[in-house]
């Protein structure tokens, strides 16, 4: 039998997922996960993902570490870092802890965890073929982890969870409406993601582009700028490919 796969598309329906027999792909385009492995491809130690600012600054001044985060998609009051993955280059990362907190998409990682989740894994389109490649050599049953926006289902993370269905349905037994949406979804937007998102006046999109990001939109919709796999172990995710 192949295993299962199925979609959450708000952190709000996490619940109703069966997360502790199964690997948890938290993802959370604009932007966090992108930013994770953007982090950890340009050579980070690790990244520590915190569900708040206090214990993000806590741990940076324990470990000595780089505070970052957001807040609504600003860097958040105390923190020396945002969440963008431009932020982040080789020269500035490399050797370094990074300690991150997010609006949603750190919190969605606890919220599986409290809920006993057996693997946590990040993805984004940064790292979409590791992620699939992981996934298909794990035949484990999954739970791909939408992020959304203060558990209102957004566009952008659900393409991604599309584009992770879109290469591996062959390999997973797929009874699962909110999978079958994302694919759909996926197939429509597929040829120009950011052209789709703009079109659509994607919530976040709106949002950060308002903010002048928009060169962080573009980046964190192009596949596989940072082709490494970033795996939670022991409260850290680490690039790690050694974990069975």
């Amino acid at each position: 039998m192949k295993p299962s796969l199925h979609t959450s598309l708000s952190p709000a329906l996490l619940p109703l997922y069966d997360v502790s027999s199964s690997i948890v792909v938290i993802i959370d385009v604009l932007r966090a996960t992108s930013t994770i492995a953007t982090a950890l491809y340009n050579g980070a130690r690790c990244v520590i993902p915190v569900d708040s600012v206090a214990k993000c600054i806590e741990i940076g001044r324990q470990i000595e570490g780089i505070t970052a985060g957001e807040r609504d998609g600003k860097i958040a009051e105390g923190l020396e870092h945002g969440n963008s993955p431009f932020e982040y280059p080789r020269e500035f990362i490399e050797g370094k802890t990074l300690v991150l907190t997010t609006t949603n998409g750190t919190k969605l990682l606890h919220m599986a965890l409290e809920k006993g989740a057996q693997r946590v894994i990040t993805g984004a389109f940064s790292n979409l073929d590791a992620v699939c490649a992981y996934l298909s050599k794990q035949q484990q049953s999954v739970v791909l982890g939408c992020s959304a926006w203060k558990d209102r289902v957004n566009i952008e993370d659900t393409l991604c969870a599309g584009a992770i269905i879109h290469r591996l349905e062959s390999a997973f037994e797929i009874n699962c409406d909110s999978s079958k949406i994302a694919h759909t979804l996926y197939q429509d937007a597929k040829k120009d993601l950011f052209g789709f998102m703009r079109k659509q006046n994607a919530s976040h999109y709106h949002r950060l582009s308002g903010y002048g990001l928009e060169e962080d939109i573009r980046y964190c919709l192009t596949p596989n700028v940072a082709g490494v796999l970033p795996v939670y172990n022991e409260g850290k995710l680490t690039s790690d490919l050694t974990i069975s």
